[in-house]
């Protein structure tokens, strides 16, 4: 009996056993994708550009003296009319002491001339004195009247140059660049500061001439920084009347908006205008990636992240397109969807 207990008992727990639940798989990476798919583009011609300064100049020295304060350096921003160095002005102080010293020299005799030439008109009347005297004192008063004006204007030309020494900016802008040190002698036609204005950018293109009238026909641009990563709209696209004989293009001038913050002069830039609009079969610009000399895409099925094993397509890209998708010439169908994260795609391929 107690041996047929025990077979009893190791029966109902191998029976036990065959009852549990067997484990379940370890589910692949989640990554996301999107479809492949046919939309209506613009189409773009595309050219190199640059990014400059509509309002851009180099404050330069009136006066000679020792720089004496230096208030901001590259890249601060700086509001209109706020000083942005100082030069020493005790040269240019003393030269405006003298002109009004001699103001007040000439005012006095102007004074005493136009008195003699009222005393003589009188004395005149009186047949006291001949005409000659009274020409004379008539010319006294008008030499001295004259004297005192030049000396007016001296005294203004003195006070104007010492106003020289504390330099002003003359819109508001950022520093681009500083040429002076603390301390420097400054001198007529020093360059001091160079400064422009963000908020008035531009990027220059130079098309083949054989474009300019499809882009003068529609009059839409987009400016890609690919610094940034960033597109941005133009507000304005202007065709410089003239072409370079040699290289056979004209100067394209895009207007940026005010807003366009992180984009300085100088900056490379690609001008895509727009030409016309047709369809285009276009992918996601993030799942497209470079291995080598290979452009490439993860395919996945209908079930998307639940694919075990992306399939890695080779794919050749078309200029049409936008900052979010681009258009693909081959290796893709409308329809078939692709990894929006290529590292994860490749991650679970891998497996």
């Amino acid at each position: 009996m107690r041996q047929a207990a025990i077979v009893l008992l190791c029966a109902l727990a191998l029976a036990a056993c065959g009852d549990a639940p067997a484990p379940k798989a370890t589910p692949a990476t989640a990554f996301k994708s999107a479809a492949v798919e046919i939309r209506e583009v613009d189409l773009a011609y595309s050219a190199e550009a640059v990014i400059e300064a509509v309002r851009q100049s180099t404050v330069s020295a009136q006066i000679s003296g020792r720089i004496v304060e230096l208030r901001f350096d590259v890249g601060d921003y700086v509001k209109k009319g706020e000083v942005i160095m100082r030069i020493d002005e005790r040269a240019a102080s003393q030269a405006v002491a003298a002109s009004e010293a001699q103001v007040r020299e000439a005012d006095a005799a102007a004074r005493n001339a136009r008195v003699q030439f009222e005393r003589s008109r009188q004395l005149l009347a009186q047949k006291f004195i001949s005409q000659a005297a009274l020409d004379k004192a008539e010319a006294d008063n008008k030499q001295a009247q004259a004297r005192l004006s030049a000396m007016l204007a001296g005294a203004g030309q003195a006070a104007t140059e010492r106003s020289f020494a504390t330099i002003v900016a003359p819109y508001s802008g950022v520093v681009a660049a500083r040429h002076v040190e603390l301390g420097e002698m400054a001198v007529p036609g020093k360059p001091l500061m160079t400064g422009f204005d963000p908020s008035t950018l531009r990027a220059v293109a130079n098309v083949p001439q054989a474009q300019v009238a499809a882009i003068q026909a529609s009059g839409r641009a987009r400016i890609e920084v690919p610094s940034l990563g960033r597109w941005i709209e133009v507000r304005q696209v202007t065709v410089v009347p003239s072409a370079d004989p040699r290289t056979h293009t004209t100067r394209v001038r895009l207007e940026l908006p005010e807003d366009a913050r992180g984009v300085y002069p100088g900056v490379f830039a690609r001008a895509h205008f727009a030409i016309g609009r047709a369809p285009r079969l276009l992918a996601p610009r993030e799942a497209v990636f470079q291995r080598s000399e290979v452009t490439a895409v993860y395919v996945v099925d209908d079930k998307g992240a639940e694919r075990l094993r992306p399939q890695l397509r080779q794919i050749r890209l078309g200029t049409a397109g936008d900052e979010r998708a681009v258009e693909v010439l081959a290796g893709l169908k409308p329809g078939e969807r692709v990894a929006l994260e290529p590292v994860k795609a490749g991650m679970s391929a891998g497996r």
